[in-house]
């Protein structure tokens, strides 16, 4: 009986940890056949994968997928033809069980994300399990004690003994849900207290982020060399969703610049960080207003010569308004140089002492790396004060929250003074968000399970 897998995740981020567990599946000897749903977006992680059949339709809503943070969202998401798309992707998740249950198939579902595809999975009729990304107890709890709640839902859920509600711990519960992964040891502790089947087998967000073992010498390299004069080096994290990353980059714009008075005698680099899918021109015009001014454009550099880029005497240039700019882009101003790359992100995260950070997955991939990031609420859907103030208890003293751009200066000045501190936060990162090899752990773990 051949076994079928069908993977529902709902966003952007759950699409990359979906892909990564789908890559590790397919290295099996007699792998199981694919199938995908996003719920959310057009699901482009997916076509990264030969024989993988995505199901059903696929629509980009106004949100982004963040309906949950505003009323407004949800509004827009319903305008924009919201319940049609939900009652169709439902009908081609049936279709689909059905028709290979009927054809003498092994059904399983792989629900990745929060409550949305977990009803899903419980919908399709045939046996899932659930990975928890969204939520984690450190949003309620550390290992000591308690946090203090922030309103009447917290008190709730720290009253009913989980970060998850009672409906959604229903499903999990349920005999059709095989298991529960877990987003870390805590979460699954907690879950098992309530008699749910959960398990802790690592974060597949750390995967995609391992590099070559000479590209980490590099790395090593460059910063145990005392002689070395080293420019402080500062990745830039917008986000990947339009258009709040380009209003997100007008705060990052000016946290920049207060970086640049603050160590005025110091050599910066900003590495920015920037998603394939972004209109790169309203990037550069931000800039351009800060006084930023394309130096060249950079072309087949190694890495080496990215990290030690030279930044005096400049040679600036105005930008072309004469077609579209191409990246990467090196841009100078003062004693800072900056560079634009779409394709670089995983570099740019290993080559960061700090983050500018206002994005969900990348910055937790950042802080897994036992680095710094500084986070400065903007003004959503996503990157809301409500949503990164959950987000700076999910990864604890690894992540500083800020009110404004003007603070940033002093945070980086006070952490680069506090040699424990930054011990530890290297230290909290890496335990928080695990280590690489979960993708291939937890592909083990679907492949060792009981689906009958």
């Amino acid at each position: 009986m051949t076994l079928k897998i069908l993977c529902l995740s709902n966003g952007h981020g759950e699409d990359a940890i979906a892909l990564q567990i789908l890559k590790q599946l397919q290295k099996y000897p007699l792998p199981p056949e694919l199938a995908a749903l996003p719920l959310v977006g057009e699901g482009q992680a997916y076509t990264e994968l030969n024989n993988v059949t995505i199901i059903g339709p696929l629509q980009r809503m106004p949100s982004g997928g963040f309906i949950y943070m505003e009323g407004q969202q949800l509004w827009r998401d319903i305008k924009g033809g919201l319940f049609k798309l939900t009652f169709a992707q439902i009908k081609a998740l049936r279709h689909w069980v059905s028709f290979q249950t009927n054809n003498g198939h092994q059904v399983a579902i792989l629900a990745i994300g929060d409550i949305v595809p977990l009803l899903f999975a419980w919908l399709s009729g045939a046996p899932y399990t659930f990975f928890g990304t969204a939520k984690s107890e450190y949003h309620l709890r550390d290992e000591v004690r308690e946090l203090p709640p922030r309103s009447w839902v917290e008190r709730f859920l720290l009253w009913s003994g989980s970060v998850y509600f009672p409906w959604e711990r229903w499903l999990m519960g349920l005999r059709k849900c095989r298991a529960v992964i877990a987003r870390d040891k805590l979460t699954a502790q907690m879950l098992r207290k309530k008699f749910i089947r959960a398990y802790y087998v690592g974060n597949p967000m750390m995967d995609a982020l391992e590099l070559e073992s000479s590209q980490i010498s590099m790395y090593k390299t460059d910063r145990e060399l005392p002689q070395m004069q080293r420019q402080l080096i500062i990745t830039l994290l917008p986000g990947s969703r339009s258009p709040e990353a380009y209003a997100n980059w007008e705060i990052i714009g000016q946290a920049i610049a207060e970086l640049i008075e603050t160590f005025a005698e110091e050599r910066l680099l900003f590495l920015g960080a920037i998603a394939p899918n972004l209109t790169l021109e309203p990037l550069s015009e931000i800039l351009k207003n800060y006084g930023w001014r394309a130096d060249r454009e950079i072309r087949n550099q190694t890495q080496s010569s990215i990290l030690q880029l030279p930044v005096d005497n400049p040679q600036p240039a105005l930008f072309s308004g004469e077609g579209s700019i191409q990246f990467p882009l090196q841009l100078t101003y003062k004693n800072a140089t900056l560079i634009l790359n779409q394709q670089a992100f995983q570099d740019f995260l290993h080559q960061g002492d700090f983050a500018i950070a206002m994005a969900g997955t990348a910055t937790e991939q950042f802080v897994g790396l036992g680095k710094p990031a500084i986070a400065i609420p903007g003004n959503g859907p996503q990157f809301t004060t409500a949503f990164a103030e959950a987000q700076s208890r999910l990864l604890g003293p690894s992540l500083i929250l800020v009110k404004d751009s003007q603070q940033v200066g002093a945070v980086v000045k006070s952490l680069l003074n506090d040699r424990d501190r930054l011990q530890s936060i290297a230290e909290n990162g890496v335990y928080r968000m695990g280590e690489p090899g979960a993708s291939q752990k937890i592909a083990n773990f679907l492949m060792e399970l009981s689906w009958a």
